[in-house]
């Protein structure tokens, strides 16, 4: 048995009309968009009197849908490059920032050393952590008394 395009055209239009208007089949509704916003987090290290040459820092997400799109440097010349980065991380919502500098103007105090740029979907708001796993001086000692700080960056997109 042949078949032509003249037949099989009206048998088509036939069985996708009749799939989608068969009784009892109820119209499906568009499904919602999710809400999505972009923010940056600032990075800020606070090292007290003592210069900062290197920090290594861990940051992670604990809530919300959020997906790490850039990461900038700092605020001071010391830190002005972004940091260096472990891309394994970063697909298990976290990240681990670390940099040196081996100059001689290094900051000291609470600086921002890094921004991170952030796509937050959904309405959950993110929960952010940080901790330094490693901050030290220029003769290569330990900071003991660092400390490290997530803030949403002022002009962010809300």
């Amino acid at each position: 048995m042949k078949l032509c395009r003249s037949t099989i055209l009206p048998f088509t239009l036939a069985l996708v009309v009749a799939t989608t208007l068969a009784p009892g089949r109820a119209a499906q509704a568009p499904q919602a968009q999710a809400t999505v916003r972009f923010t940056a987090m600032d990075v800020l290290l606070d090292v007290g009197d003592t210069p900062v040459a290197a920090y290594q820092i861990h940051v992670t997400t604990s809530a919300g849908d959020v997906t790490l799109v850039g990461i900038e440097g700092g605020e001071h010349a010391a830190f002005r490059q972004p940091p260096y980065y472990d891309p394994k991380a970063m697909g298990q919502n976290r990240i681990v920032l670390g940099a040196f500098n081996t100059g001689s103007d290094l900051p000291r105090g609470t600086t921002r050393v890094a921004r991170l740029m952030v796509r937050v979907t959904g309405d959950t708001p993110p929960a952010y952590a940080a901790t330094v796993q490693v901050a030290a001086s220029p003769d290569g000692k330990p900071i003991p008394n660092a400390a490290v700080s997530l803030t949403e960056s002022e002009g962010a997109d809300q």
